[in-house]
């Protein structure tokens, strides 16, 4: 029985998509790969991470440090961020309903813990980690897994990546996709989430009906 949830932070939780994007379109000149516009962000959210990655010719040696700057640059602008309609409401329930909450992303702790605190939530929260890479989430799940003890059965994870239906596999934990974040709900089914919402109200439903 799922008893804890883990959730992304950007997409999932916060409306980070225009900050990143303009970000990354800053940055783009100086790491060498394409900007992106608005027409083009539609086309991306039908690809995975990794074609995107190549779609924009950035060099996979440069990833790293690019993500660190992102971070960096985010931290500068976390003040205009905001949750999604009726996250915090979901949050406060899940929170009285007993489960233990967490997030895992790959976003900073920092820039993470700002936006729960401004909006009087990061008490809710068990824990809070940082994935240094972009693909590398599903170790620090299996990471959390193994140093608490705790069964993959009993987890969920909560994301609206196809890198996030991905992860959470791999370290063999249920997994939640978003209809509302970057990828399309067509290319988040095609990666087969065990379930799919169009709202956060939608979630409690259907862990109750896992129940």
């Amino acid at each position: 029985m799922t008893k804890i949830i883990i959730f992304d932070f950007d997409g999932t939780l916060a409306d980070t998509l225009n900050t990143l994007l303009n970000i990354s379109n800053r940055l783009s000149s100086e790491f060498g790969y394409k900007s992106t516009t608005p027409e083009e962000l539609e086309q991306l959210r039908h690809l995975t991470s990794w074609q995107i990655i190549r779609y924009s010719g950035i060099s996979l040696c440069k990833l790293p440090c690019l993500l660190r700057r992102l971070k960096a640059e985010f931290n500068n602008e976390i003040k205009d961020v905001r949750l999604f309609s009726g996250i915090p409401e979901m949050i406060l329930d899940l929170k009285k309903m007993g489960y233990q909450l967490g997030i895992i992303t790959s976003n900073s702790e920092e820039n993470v813990s700002f936006v729960m605190e401004k909006h009087h939530l990061k008490g809710c929260f068990n824990f809070i980690y940082s994935s240094s890479n972009l693909f590398s989430k599903h170790k620090v799940i299996h990471s959390w897994l193994k140093q608490n003890n705790i069964e993959p059965n009993d987890v969920v994870y909560v994301g609206d990546e196809t890198r996030d239906i991905n992860a959470a596999k791999k370290a063999k934990i249920k997994v939640i996709s978003v209809s509302w974040g970057f990828h399309t709900q067509e290319n988040l089914e095609n990666h087969k989430p065990d379930g799919l919402i169009d709202s956060p109200e939608h979630l409690r439903e259907v862990l109750k009906s896992w129940k």
